[in-house]
């Protein structure tokens, strides 16, 4: 009697989902002990890595960082295969920029002394939100009050006010249109949407303050991989045999069977996928591994048949959870100046200091969907390639507008800045700021995570009315007993209750659920 070997098909060619086949293969696929597949919609493989070129530089338009070396298991491939050097130069290749340039609308550059305490106050506040520090020194109320981070922060600002004379609040500076407490919202405006970039929370106000502090950093720096992120993938790929990555191949339903007495689809294997392409597979065990947002897409009420469905559908606790846990766009849009543009030389991390509110001194040449930017900077020192983050809304209205109307709206945004920047050349930090009647920008790149129907959005967070909980729920396989146990597994950043949002975190999802179907196997030995 021949013995059917276990089949075992993964959705998805990015980290998780890679790093899963990486690690079954090795263990005993290599062997011949199970038939495995990797099944991918997209033209390519990596998910939500996708290293690019853009004016002659090396690029990510997705995951950018290593966020941590210590013990994380990126930083260990990238070393392995030889991807941390590169005779070429690379996006962040000299870090985070720390040298920036603060100006706020309409040209006012603002002095260190103005920047810095407000900047610190953020910097402090958020690292009590996350537990790295016990107390504030201003104080912050009871922290059981938050829910979250956003009315956190809020309620900090308000106390560092308190400590300050109402005379200096209402002090004028710069050119008239700023006050101190204007200016310093302002500044504190600009580090929260730094903080939705790294969150993807549209608004911080949706982020769960106590889930705050469960997100785990690696020790160490933070650094970018110099021959790009996709070596990465390439690498985690290289082992599986020709044929066991399928790419072009959409799911779009997922049959199984919750009842453990019932029998299997065609009296063997008890999950089968449908393909856009009217095709089906059947599989034994399918690690999922697709985003949070296709999940959530895939449990509202939708007759889209391009959305991945679940038949019979999940179970509530699950769909409770998918709903409840946040699901952002992050956009990065990379821009390259011409050789005539010398406005700075070299160009700084310049950070960008937007009125608040319906405030009437507001420049009106300036688009809403640049006001919650916070910075552009090159992608390294020397670089004529200037990089912004975009979140939430901003995001996706960035990912509407044609290469034309953003060169225009972003060229005349950046000129309203630098032409009252000075009445003449004015050193800052090593850079000369010169006055520009235009800034020449002549091309642009951006991502589009969000109207990406592979995606639908960058990562994930904890949202206000969510947990931790709801990630572990997320994770939970199904089902875990009967004759046909493990039909489906979850695995991606949005899996890990401490390292979700992160390519670290979707690794260690992969090897988790691989690690779960291979202690299934030894039991049966």
């Amino acid at each position: 009697m021949v013995v059917k070997k276990p089949r075992i098909v993964i959705i998805g060619a990015g980290m998780a989902g890679l790093t899963a086949a990486n690690k079954l293969y090795k263990t005993i696929g290599a062997k011949g002990g199970i038939e495995l597949c990797v099944i991918e919609g997209g033209n390519r493989i990596g998910g939500r890595i996708n290293t690019s070129e853009f004016g002659g530089d090396r690029v990510e338009m997705g995951a950018t960082w290593i966020h941590g070396i210590g013990g994380s298991p990126v930083h260990k491939i990238a070393q392995e295969i030889n991807s941390m050097e590169s005779d070429e130069p690379w996006e962040c290749m000299d870090g985070f920029l720390d040298d920036s340039i603060t100006i706020a609308e309409n040209g006012y550059v603002l002095n260190p002394s103005l920047v810095d305490p407000v900047s610190i106050l953020f910097k402090n506040l958020m690292d009590f939100a996350q537990g790295k520090i016990k107390s504030i020194g201003n104080g912050n109320g009871n922290e059981n009050e938050y829910r979250s981070v956003g009315s956190f922060l809020k309620k900090g600002l308000e106390d560092y006010w308190g400590m300050e004379s109402r005379k200096e609040r209402n002090e004028v500076i710069g050119n008239g249109n700023w006050n101190r407490k204007l200016l310093e919202e302002a500044i504190f405006a600009m580090h929260e949407n730094t903080q939705r970039t790294y969150t993807s929370a549209n608004d911080l106000f949706n982020l769960d303050y106590n889930a705050e502090s469960e997100y785990v950093m690696c020790p160490g720096e933070e650094i970018t991989i110099a021959k790009g992120y996709s070596s990465i993938i390439g690498s985690l790929a290289s082992i599986l045999p020709s044929g066991v990555i399928q790419l072009g191949k959409k799911v779009c339903k997922i049959e199984w069977h919750p009842n453990p007495e019932t029998e299997s689809h065609d009296g063997t294997r008890p999950v089968k996928l449908h393909f856009l392409d009217g095709t089906t597979l059947s599989a034994d065990h399918v690690i999922v591994t697709v985003s949070l947002g296709v999940l959530k897409a895939g449990i509202r009420d939708s007759n889209d048949s391009g959305m991945l469905k679940f038949n019979p559908p999940l179970p509530d606790h699950k769909i409770e959870a998918i709903s409840r846990l946040g699901y952002g766009v992050v956009n990065k849009l990379f821009m390259q100046l011409s050789q005539e543009s010398a406005c700075f030389n070299p160009f700084p991390f310049l950070q960008l200091v937007f009125h608040q509110g319906d405030s009437g001194v507001k420049n009106p040449k300036i688009p809403w969907w640049i006001r919650r930017t916070a910075s552009v900077s090159p992608i390294y020192r020397k670089s004529r390639v200037l990089l912004s983050w975009f979140a939430g809304e901003e995001a996706l209205e960035l990912e509407t507008l044609t290469d034309e109307m953003i060169l225009e709206q972003v060229s005349t945004t950046l000129s309203t800045f630098l032409s009252n920047s000075a009445d003449s050349h004015e050193q800052r930090n090593g850079n000369v700021v010169k006055n520009s009647s235009k800034l020449n920008l002549v091309k642009v790149s951006k991502s589009k995570w969000g109207s990406d129907p592979l995606f639908l959005g960058s990562y994930s967070y904890v949202a206000v009315g969510s947990s931790g909980c709801d990630i572990d729920k997320l994770a939970e396989p199904l089902t875990t007993s009967g004759s046909n146990p493990l039909q489906i597994l979850f695995a991606g950043e949005a899996t890990h209750r401490t390292h979700y949002s992160t390519t670290h975190g979707a690794y260690f999802s992969g090897i988790r659920e691989a690690n779960r179907l291979l202690e299934h196997y030894q039991c049966m030995d």
